[in-house]
């Protein structure tokens, strides 16, 4: 915590956790130094909304369609946004998905979150640690599986995403040229579905 933001009233520190994290738990405060009675002050004053249980963010922040990112982010600290989640952070699908799809390693355990509504798949070795990247969430910097770890592993997952959904983000990724016949080659190779995708990339590189 730097020199400035200590010196800041407490009712300002309280604020000041809000941008930066986004979404805050009364157990940010506590490992402040802070006391809960500020937030529940701030909710009584409508400065603060309730989100989930035990989650909070600023009431003048607009609520968007990556809000239940950042409350998995909060919540599962250990998983990596994944599949139709990450296609949509990356703008790479229409849907809308109402559960943040989120990848856990095999030897994590399930989380118990009740908000938001989660879909966990399980990965290992080389699948769980290659491809990963950070991406700007509202300020706050979300775990998520770059773009061609992402098309590898939708056609990975394609009985639980859909093969039309590998497709239509294989066909956006290489119109929009946001990943590259090598990188995507390499992923396929990472998540082993070299011989599902080899069709699909030759005939649409």
């Amino acid at each position: 915590m730097s020199d400035v933001l200590i010196t800041l009233p407490p009712h300002d520190r309280v604020l000041a956790l809000f941008e930066e994290f986004g979404v805050v738990r009364p157990r940010d405060l506590e490992a402040r130094g802070l006391s809960r009675s500020i937030l529940r002050r701030l909710l009584n004053e409508g400065l603060v909304t309730r989100v989930g249980r035990g989650l909070y963010t600023l009431a003048a922040e607009e609520a968007d369609e990556h809000r239940a990112l950042l409350e998995a982010a909060r919540r599962v600290p250990h998983g990596i946004v994944c599949l139709v989640s990450a296609l949509r952070l990356h703008g790479l699908t229409t849907q809308q998905p109402y559960q943040v799809w989120l990848a856990l390693s095999h030897s994590a355990r399930q989380p118990k979150v009740d908000h938001p509504p989660l879909r966990v798949v399980r990965m290992s070795g080389a699948a769980w640690t290659n491809g990963r990247e950070e991406s700007r969430v509202g300020g706050v910097a979300v775990p998520v599986f770059g773009i061609a770890k992402t098309v590898a592993d939708c056609f990975k997952f394609r009985s639980k995403v859909g093969l039309d959904v590998a497709l239509e983000a294989l066909r956006e990724v290489l119109a929009d040229r946001r990943a590259t016949i090598d990188e995507l080659w390499d992923m396929a190779r990472v998540c082993r579905v070299t011989r599902v995708m080899h069709p699909y990339l030759e005939s649409l590189a």
